[in-house]
């Protein structure tokens, strides 16, 4: 009877069974006659046991030679254990090796971070990348799942684009046949068309802006997902980015427990992400407040970091300030009919000093007004002329936000820094491995 190939994770399934798994070696001790070997396979950790006088002295041999990082084929018995990690252990009767690793770069000393940026092909074997990492690609589980659950389409908009989408300081220019394109900064204006023929859709992919910042929460290059949706209008879009942040946030705390106990987060400060509503802050209550607090700001002035950090931390989950200066901000944005040097605009900001992680509106409808915008704005009118059809032939309502991943996983992961949430950063002064 062959022995099954099995991954940490089918483990209960096969207690008192004979079993291989096949892996890596991430550690391993020894103690007279035993030898400890931590094996992990991408689903999990595994303590390995080797005790020479049960074994062949060749499986001791082989059990001696690994090395940290090592590949290997182990064969032994799953035995139930409480005091193990994970609960389980395996007692060995065979060892293959695959290769023997030379000494690993990332030892068990203290590394800085440059350093661990350079290795960062290896550095994701970590347990704590590797956790993340986990926590990241349930969050896009969860969002994909919530968009498809309401029926949205997803639309795939183009990374190169003939024009800005958000002004031209912060694009990456490159040649194009002859003429100029640019790197996408946000799917949005490729939805809006979109949202005309489908009424929902949404759009997730990579985005890239060329800020020179060095700040926790900038990357040159990272990934938001953007909904879009025909006929919501302001109201509507404020409760569909709570609904959304609320239901992405319980998932991710459902399902990820281990990995945020690995990463010692401490998750009550997460879950009243989970209950609505959120506080929503006008703009204008939101300068008031922070003069309170002795920041130098005056109405129309854009919040920075600091400012974000004070107006957030009144609060126990993301809050929605609404209602920004016009002039502050893009040139698609509807202005508020009650006053229109207001912008019906908003930007969800987390908990923690974590910042903007959602920044929304509604956008424009009227084509006039849009035309107007264009010209306000300096922007080149024949660049938009397809955009300016969105409203020429059956203008509309709509709205739609957009939020960065990373900003998102690092604020539910506790992250210091962006650049650990995406599994090869990009920033102003890091472009490898």
């Amino acid at each position: 009877m062959s022995v099954p190939v099995i991954t940490i994770a089918d483990l209960a399934d096969h207690v008192g069974e004979e079993v291989t798994l096949k892996g890596w070696v991430y550690n391993w001790r020894k103690k007279g006659k035993l030898r400890f070997i931590i094996l992990r396979d991408g689903f999990g950790y595994l303590q390995c046991v080797v005790f020479r006088p049960e074994v062949d002295e060749s499986v001791w041999e082989a059990a001696v030679a690994l090395t940290q990082e090592s590949s290997v084929e182990i064969t032994g018995i799953v035995a139930a254990d409480e005091r193990a990690p994970g609960g389980y252990e395996l007692k060995v009767t065979g060892i293959v090796p695959v290769q023997i690793a030379p000494e690993y770069p990332l030892g068990k000393k203290e590394h800085g971070v440059d350093f661990l940026l350079n290795h960062r092909h290896l550095w994701l074997r970590s347990k704590r990348p590797h956790a993340i990492l986990r926590v990241r690609s349930e969050l896009e589980q969860a969002i994909r799942d919530f968009f498809y659950s309401r029926r949205f389409t997803l639309i795939d908009s183009p990374i190169l684009t003939p024009a800005a989408c958000e002004g031209t300081s912060t694009l990456f220019e490159t040649p194009y046949f002859g003429d100029t394109a640019y790197l996408s900064q946000s799917g949005q204006l490729y939805l809006e068309p979109a949202a005309a023929a489908f009424g929902r859709v949404y759009c997730f992919g990579p985005t890239f802006r060329a800020e020179k910042s060095k700040t926790r929460r900038h990357l040159t290059e990272f990934w938001m997902v953007e909904p879009e949706v025909a006929w919501l209008q302001f109201d509507g879009l404020l409760d569909l980015i709570e609904e959304f942040v609320s239901e992405i946030v319980s998932r991710v705390l459902d399902r990820c427990s281990e990995e945020l106990d690995r990463l010692e987060r401490d998750v009550s400060k997460v879950e009243p992400a989970t209950r609505r509503p959120y506080p929503r802050l006008d703009y204008g209550d939101a300068v008031r407040i922070l003069k309170e607090q002795g920041y130098d700001i005056e109405f129309g002035d854009d919040f920075g970091g600091d400012e974000e950090t004070a107006l957030a931390a009144l609060h126990d989950r993301p809050v929605l300030v609404t209602r920004y200066p016009t002039e502050a901000k893009a040139f698609y944005m509807q202005p508020d009919p009650d006053d229109p040097t207001r912008a019906l605009a908003v930007d969800a900001l987390a908990p923690e000093g974590y910042g903007e992680i959602i920044g929304g509106s509604e956008r424009i409808g009227s084509l006039e007004l849009l035309e107007q915008r264009i010209a306000e704005h300096g922007l080149p009118r024949e660049a938009f002329e397809w955009y300016l059809d969105v409203r020429r032939y059956g203008g509309f309502p709509h709205s739609g936000f957009g939020m960065g991943i990373e900003r998102c996983t690092a604020w539910i992961c506790g992250l210091h820094h962006a650049r650990e949430a995406i599994p090869y950063p990009r920033t102003i002064n890091r472009l490898y491995p």
